[in-house]
């Protein structure tokens, strides 16, 4: 390690260390000036601290974590920053939580429906949330925290600001990266402008996913994934919830069949459901939220959930330094490089790039960021080619989605026929599998193939337990496994898998 001494004020010295080739240690080291011990670069309180990393990552979360922990694979130093717990949304407001609530709802239902299993009439919530809070670490982020040390990742605890090229200010601490900054702050949730509603102090998903009593009216505005998992989860935990959907039907970005099943499983939890309706206003009186709707009728709750949708969590992050606008996503390539920013220097992965909103599709990305990171690092001329290590390009053609409601909805490519050698098979999930894992199961599957190159591009399975099921479709898909080839995957008899078997004879084969 190198150091370049400056005279930086009459009584002190900053200390500008360059590392090593191969020295994954970050340019820190401590010295005594005029008799006091300093540490770093900082030689006195009014200077401040500038510490030189290979790579410094903005957004701790589980996509920023896959991306600092690739970099320092392949031989780098790493800052990861993390303005509040390590881990992310994911973590502990989104994922993790979010289907700690669900699963005791879908584990009683399942149960009710094979006969001789003795269940109770309802869900204790008490334990419900103890399990939810053990699963969320009790939100503490300790344990995260070690890991990303023990991984060789140095932690910065703070606000992360991009102030010129190459360098986040954290506080009063400024990280220089040698290579690159990784943009990995995630989404946030957006809140519709409707007049009341700030005031009215709405739950959002943190709200729903954290809260440990059960209100006695919950409305939901928001027909997503989100507003139909937590409505479901509420419900079954002894919640009277009203759900209010803008469109027909839950679930839009999915097939029609799967949102009438979604909806029809959440009515048979005592769901309200109200479609076609749009919110004008919002207003809290006396600890009772009122939401009003276009067409005059009034929906009247303890709490409200807004589920609308995110966007981008770039406020902050001096977006405008970059002449980037705050709040809008940031524009990638395949290998995570920001299009908009010259200098190759600055990659974003996750809910922030707009590509792929879900937590394992973003740390699909991160690991390619991550590994392009180490790879031009060494001098490597890394091109983004699709389906290789370089670029993620699942994210056009491959990505799994499922909603953990009761029916599940399972999905990955694409939904429909979208071009003219597209072909769509639609079954009934009636199998033998089926009929042994619930006395009147029903569920349905469609596929979509092209006939061109005679491969599989999408699956879309509804139905009790399908979850397990789409990762076949997935292996399917990416592999451009051909369907004379596919014929040989054998299901196992008695199994829901048998679908697939079903699904190829209507093909023909």
């Amino acid at each position: 390690m190198r150091s370049r001494w400056r005279l930086h004020r009459s009584d002190c010295l900053e200390i500008l260390l360059t590392r090593n080739r191969g020295d994954a240690t970050p340019a820190r080291r401590r010295v005594r000036v005029r008799g006091v011990a300093l540490r770093g670069s900082v030689v006195c309180a009014h200077c401040v601290t500038q510490e030189t990393f290979d790579v410094v990552v903005i957004g701790g979360g589980p996509v920023g974590e896959n991306a600092a922990a690739r970099a320092v694979r392949g031989g780098l130093s790493v800052a990861l920053v993390e303005h509040e717990r390590y881990g992310g949304e994911c973590s502990y407001w989104a994922c993790m939580p979010s289907k700690a609530l669900l699963r005791p709802g879908n584990a009683l239902a399942a149960a009710r429906r094979v006969p001789g299993v003795p269940v109770g009439d309802r869900l204790d919530p008490g334990p419900v949330f103890q399990r939810r809070d053990a699963f969320a670490e009790h939100w503490d982020d300790g344990g995260q925290e070690r890991w990303v040390r023990e991984t060789g990742i140095h932690p910065v605890r703070g606000h992360g600001r991009i102030t010129g090229e190459g360098e986040v200010t954290v506080g009063d601490r400024v990280l220089r990266a040698e290579h690159a900054v990784v943009v990995c702050t995630g989404s946030v949730a957006r809140l519709p402008e409707l007049p009341g509603l700030a005031d009215a102090r709405p739950w959002t998903s943190r709200e729903a996913t954290a809260a440990s009593t059960v209100p006695g009216r919950l409305a939901v505005l928001g027909g997503g994934v989100v507003g139909v998992e937590m409505a479901q989860a509420w419900a079954r935990l002894g919640a009277r919830v009203e759900l209010i959907i803008r469109g027909d039907r839950p679930l839009p970005a999915f097939p029609e069949f799967a949102g009438d099943a979604v909806a029809d499983g959440l009515r048979a939890d005592g769901v309200t459901l109200h479609l076609g309706a749009d919110a004008a206003d919002v207003s809290r009186v006396d600890g009772e939220v009122r939401v009003g709707l276009a067409d005059g009728r009034r929906v009247a709750a303890d709490e409200l959930l807004v589920a609308t949708g995110r966007r981008p969590a770039t406020d902050e992050l001096g977006m405008e330094t970059l002449g980037l606008v705050s709040g809008d996503r940031l524009d990638v390539d395949d290998s995570g490089l920001v299009r908009a920013v010259p200098g190759g220097w600055l990659y974003a992965a996750g809910d922030v790039t707009g590509r792929a909103p879900l937590t394992h599709q973003g740390k699909y990305a991160a690991r390619v960021v991550g590994d392009v990171i180490a790879a031009r690092a060494s001098g490597a001329d890394v091109r983004p080619r699709p389906w290789t290590a370089y670029a993620a390009t699942a994210d056009h053609h491959a990505v799994p989605q499922v909603v953990f409601t009761d029916p599940e909805v399972a999905a990955v490519g694409v939904t429909g026929a979208r071009r003219p050698e597209h072909r769509e098979v639609e079954i009934d999930l009636a199998v033998a599998g089926s009929a042994l894992q619930a006395d009147g199961y029903t569920g349905r599957v469609r596929i979509v193939v092209d006939g061109e190159r005679d491969v599989l591009v999408g699956a879309t399975l509804v139905g009790q337990d399908v979850a397990e099921m789409v990762h076949a479709a997935t292996v399917a898909i990416v592999g451009e496994v051909p369907l004379q080839r596919l014929w040989h995957a054998v299901p196992v008899f008695p199994s829901m898998n048998e679908v697939w078997l079903r699904l190829l004879e209507e093909l023909g084969l």
